[in-house]
């Protein structure tokens, strides 16, 4: 498995070796040994998995207690994922960090405790699936605005359309209103 350290360290790309002949492909995607060693030194509790039309966008999603680190890929489609640091006392705070992930592409993406998450569909389907380090705790959830000017993410929102968002991310607050991790 490559590993590609982002411009915030602590996030992470993983990319698996795929073998593949007439009849298909076979990949490993999690290794715990592994990923203890050469990524983060943690354990995960919950696997999720989502499906979601082009032009969704969900998040920026974080638990402020509880905090959840998330390994995350499309097995379906293509999205556009980013990970938000909101740790104040880190130097990369407020710093975002967005890559393409999709089935074509087969890459992972490591989103630490301590970040937002989100992420946009941009094909016409997606099927997303997810490790996380903490159980979901909707009493500690938050969601900070996807378009929030202070962290200003890029996000490649399809031509003449508008996000489709939940009524939980329609209420996302700004950042500088927002709890932050310490």
């Amino acid at each position: 498995m490559k590993i590609t350290r982002l411009s915030i360290p602590d996030v992470v790309i993983m990319e698996p070796k795929t073998f593949g002949d007439h009849r298909g492909f076979f990949m490993e995607t999690f290794r715990d040994s592994f990923f203890r060693q050469k990524v983060a030194d943690v354990s995960f509790v919950q696997d999720n998995h989502s499906k979601s039309s082009q032009g969704i966008l969900r998040g920026l999603h974080y638990q402020i207690n509880q905090p959840q680190g998330k390994l995350v890929r499309v097995i379906s489609g293509e999205v556009f994922d980013v990970a938000v640091d909101l740790r104040i006392s880190s130097p990369t705070f407020k710093r975002w960090i967005g890559v393409e992930l999709s089935a074509e592409n087969r890459k992972i993406l490591w989103v630490p405790p301590g970040f937002a998450h989100g992420f946009y569909v941009l094909s016409t389907k997606a099927e997303f699936v997810y490790k996380c380090t903490e159980y979901y705790a909707p009493e500690h959830e938050r969601c900070v605005k996807w378009d929030d000017l202070d962290i200003g993410i890029n996000w490649p929102i399809i031509p003449k359309t508008i996000p489709v968002l939940s009524p939980k991310d329609e209420a996302g607050i700004s950042l500088i209103d927002a709890e932050v991790y310490k």
